[in-house]
């Protein structure tokens, strides 16, 4: 039976089921316990399974996942939850020289099943410290998964997936898609890792997607709909694997790609995407691959600022216009222009 949750929602419920199915499975992360609940991604969870398996933990972050490490190695699984990405950056020795090298380094032999939740988002002045997205620098190293939902379904099934899963996965959630509301199946499910879906069916041009981006990427396609271009809209899911059977199969059909990356342009997703496209599908093209992402300087501070960083739906209709030889258009006056805010009921990150 589904019901219509909310993205923080299907993650808390994710957390839960996935706790009461594996006694070994225990959450841990700065604020987990505090009455927030990190966004109410873990509200109640304490309360329902005591402290000895949902824990706060000290600002000790690479002394911490080098306990999860441990942990892991010992058969249990470990959630570690960090409120900012940038956080998990004072633990890349455990991650990226002990986590990911883990199962590899045992033949096999020695699993290393270990969540790490990483928030990114945008907005409220919290500048190039709190609100970058670095899932490209997690994606280039080998031995770690990368999983960027989109929707409240697969916060739920690719959260699940991820905790029963052998390697270490970054679990990459923005924060702007908290309060976005989906059909979530009540029984425990996972969405396979790995495969992304088609968000939207069209024959225009492929526009290539994660995340938040997702939502950019339809609000386009309704609007550009109405000007007589159809948008095939993939959500990848995870970019660590990549599905590149479907990226292919849909970029063979429109004969364009454009990817939308909500990080930097340089030596990031979007150029990975456009390599593969290139060098598979260079006879089917109708021109060259393109990309949306975010400009390669840090992240601003200030509203004004952000308005000229952030890509925006605005931007991706001209891109498409242009690029098919359409009236380019100024501005549109829709919800999906505000830079500072994803809707008018949000009031800020806390």
């Amino acid at each position: 039976m589904k019901r219509n949750i909310t993205f923080a929602q299907a993650i808390n419920e994710a957390t839960d089921q996935s706790m009461q199915r594996d006694i070994m499975v225990y959450l841990i992360g700065l604020g987990v316990p505090d009455p927030k609940g990190v966004f109410g991604t873990t509200s109640g969870l304490q309360e329902k399974y005591g402290e000895n398996r949902v824990l706060d933990m000290p600002a000790s972050e690479n002394g911490m996942t080098g306990v999860a490490v441990g942990a892991a190695i010992a058969g249990m699984r470990p959630i570690m939850v960090h409120q900012r990405v940038e956080f998990a950056m004072l633990a890349l020795d455990q991650i990226i020289n002990q986590a990911s090298n883990w199962y590899y380094m045992s033949d096999g032999k020695s699993p290393m099943p270990l969540v790490f939740r990483m928030l990114v988002g945008r907005g409220w002045g919290q500048g190039p410290q709190h609100s970058q997205s670095m899932h490209a620098m997690f994606a280039a190293t080998p031995g770690l998964k990368v999983v960027m939902p989109a929707t409240p379904y697969d916060a739920k099934g690719l959260l699940a997936a991820a905790i029963e899963d052998n390697n270490p996965v970054i679990f990459v959630e923005h924060r702007w898609l908290h309060h976005v509301t989906g059909d979530v199946p009540e029984n425990y499910y996972t969405t396979q890792i790995g495969k992304a879906r088609i968000a939207r069916t069209g024959y225009h041009i492929s526009v290539i997607a994660a995340s938040y981006m997702v939502l950019e990427a339809l609000a386009a396609a309704e609007i550009l709909s109405s000007e007589g271009i159809e948008l095939e809209v993939i959500d990848l899911r995870s970019i660590k694997p990549l599905d590149i059977k479907t990226i292919l199969t849909s970029v063979k059909k429109t004969g364009r790609a454009l990817v939308l990356d909500m990080g930097w342009k340089s030596f990031g997703t979007a150029s990975e995407i456009m390599a593969l496209v290139t060098e598979q599908l260079w006879s089917d093209l109708k021109g060259p691959p393109l990309r949306i992402t975010l400009p390669d300087i840090p992240t601003p501070a200030t509203v004004g600022l952000a308005k000229h960083y952030y890509p925006n739906v605005v931007g991706i209709c001209n891109e498409i216009r242009s690029v098919l030889g359409h009236l380019v258009r100024e501005h549109i006056d829709d919800e999906n222009t505000k830079f500072d805010q994803p809707n008018k009921s949000f009031g800020g990150p806390f």
